[in-house]
């Protein structure tokens, strides 16, 4: 099984900026993709950014410019890195990770989230 433990999650003035990590750990073959979805209040739900284990990474457009997704493989970890944060930034962040197992296959694991909010 794998366990994702995010970090970093906080209020943040507009402007700020905040740097989220998640850390894979538990029993498993390789972690492939890793990245980051976002839930508002309103449920919504929205892939922020990914980054393959080659370190090819995709952004949402209204992450384009503003955020930094990367990752260590030796530490099974991926960071976002938040800057010019808005108030529509506000969420709970949830981390996410393709992992591949021996005799399990493919599965996809999920985080607690953390929360990130910004104010105006």
């Amino acid at each position: 099984q794998v366990e994702l433990a995010e970090s970093g999650g906080g209020l943040v003035q507009t402007g700020g900026s905040l740097r989220l990590s998640c850390v894979a750990s538990g029993s498993f073959g390789i972690i492939n993709t890793m990245g980051w979805y976002r839930q508002t209040p309103e449920n919504q739900r929205e892939l922020v950014a990914d980054v393959s284990r080659g370190g090819s990474a995709s952004y949402a457009d209204s992450a384009k410019g503003r955020f930094t997704i990367s990752r260590d493989n030796a530490k099974n970890t991926v960071y976002l890195q938040m800057d010019k944060l808005k108030p529509e930034d506000t969420a709970a962040y949830l981390c996410y990770a393709n992992a591949y197992t021996m005799g399990r296959g493919a599965t996809v694991h999920w985080g607690q989230g953390t929360q990130v909010t910004v104010s105006s």
